[in-house]
């Protein structure tokens, strides 16, 4: 168990750090709410050690053989419950200062060092074993890490946030990749060396899809690309969106990718607060499902199905079966792949080429996450854990499953088999998209 527990250890080590950096900055901008689609940045903060609190503080942490002191201030809890308050009513809540909020999440993480140190990672319990409790939560972290990171791309004013630039040299665009017909495994599976302990519950079960041909895109789209969309009209003709999206754009009056702006023949796009000329070879991000869809069918193409990306990520024909990720089935480094908010921005297409899959699709996870044409549903013989609020009171909703990860999701938030969704006519997260076509 000393692996794992070292495992757990950095996972949570990483998570709490950049809560931290995402957090340390002036009341001022905690309190704020900088979009009403976003939280106040405080409110996320202590979000965050709430849950820390609830699974492993007063979950685990009552489980036999664990000491830490589980009291707690559950009298929070409804404040930080995040079906209970809109997101844009959260200001008005009493919730915790800036000060009370890291003394408390301080207080929590205390506490869940203790329960680590003392449970049985090996017990018969569901939460304990594996770790997937621990995993749990520091994928949870990671998640509202990004949000918060969205977040900072939404606020105005002087930039908070600073990193190195990504990579700008990659490879030329590749074309499209043809994917044979046949049967593959999707979902995470529970055992050998492909088993994902930490997978969700909407990950689950695996099983296998049966897919006829396809092609799909070597790389995603990027913004040279895009822009030739917007100069051919794709904006000002419906006969490329569909009845929904065309009403969306006309309302929302959408024009472009949302932070891009035209200066005389050019583009230029604010990124946290500075503003670059777009760079053409990089992923365009921060566009809608319904964008993504028109793009698509300008393209002469349409969006890849869920089952699709995952196929063309993880099946390698040479063995036969699925691996964890495009390039195999070790962890990601950062040689594979854009992850981690170790950049502020997508990479140029083609910049990671150790992490080009076993059918030579590139750049299938990090960068942008890519919209796909299926909804949120489960898996056949889903079951929920250890709550129903994770994905199931989501399922058969009018959310886009989304798929890949971007410059901004942790790794421990990211492998073939997750799932993101959202609906689909948001564009403040890190989404762009890959097109695909049937053969």
């Amino acid at each position: 168990m000393t692996d794992l527990r070292a495992r757990i250890t950095a996972a949570l080590t990483r998570a709490h750090a950049r809560t931290d950096a995402l957090t340390d900055h002036p009341d001022t901008e905690l309190i704020a709410q900088h979009s009403p689609l976003m939280s106040p940045l405080g409110w996320d903060l202590a979000h965050i050690g709430n849950q820390e609190d609830r699974w492993l503080v007063r979950a685990i942490g009552k489980l036999p053989g664990t000491t830490a002191d589980s009291r707690s201030v559950p009298e929070i809890d409804g404040l930080y419950d995040a079906f209970a308050h809109p997101r844009a009513s959260r200001p008005d809540l009493a919730l915790l200062s800036p000060a009370q909020a890291r003394d408390y999440v301080a207080r929590v993480r205390a506490r869940s060092w203790q329960v680590l140190a003392e449970c049985d990672l090996g017990a018969a319990d569901a939460l304990t074993r594996n770790g997937f409790g621990f995993g749990m939560i520091a994928q949870h972290e990671q998640q509202h890490a990004e949000t918060m990171l969205a977040t900072h791309q939404l606020r105005a004013g002087a930039p908070l946030l600073s990193a190195p630039p990504a990579p700008s040299r990659g490879r030329p665009c590749a074309g499209e990749i043809a994917v044979p017909a046949g049967p593959f495994t999707m979902g995470a599976a529970e055992l050998g060396i492909t088993a994902e302990p930490w997978a969700l519950d909407n990950e689950r079960p695996a099983h296998t899809v049966d897919l006829a041909a396809f092609a799909i895109d070597a790389d995603p789209v990027i913004n040279a690309q895009y822009a030739e969309f917007i100069d051919d009209g794709g904006y000002r003709r419906p006969e490329l969106w569909s009845a929904r999206g065309w009403g969306h754009r006309a309302e929302a009056e959408l024009t472009a990718p949302q932070f891009w702006r035209r200066d005389g023949d050019r583009w230029l796009r604010e990124s946290f607060g500075r503003s670059a000329p777009i760079r053409g070879a990089e992923p365009v991000v921060h566009v809608c499902y319904f964008e993504a869809e028109a793009f698509a069918s300008w393209a002469g193409k349409r969006l890849p199905t869920e089952a699709e990306w995952e196929k063309a990520a993880r099946w390698d024909p040479a063995e036969g079966r699925s691996r964890r990720f495009p390039w195999g089935d070790e962890d990601p480094t950062p040689e594979h792949a854009n992850l981690g908010q170790h950049h502020l921005g997508p990479a140029a297409v083609g910049a990671y080429p150790r992490g080009d899959s076993a059918l030579g699709v590139r750049g299938l996870i990090g960068d942008v996450w890519e919209w796909t044409s299926s909804g949120f549903d489960p898996y056949p013989g889903f079951a929920a854990f250890p709550y129903r609020e994770y994905s199931e009171v989501f399922f058969g909703g009018d959310f886009k499953v989304l798929r890949g990860g971007s410059f901004g999701t942790d790794e421990v938030a990211c492998r073939g088999t997750f799932r993101n969704w959202d609906l689909p006519i948001r564009r403040q997260i890190f989404a762009g998209l890959r097109c695909a076509r049937s053969i």
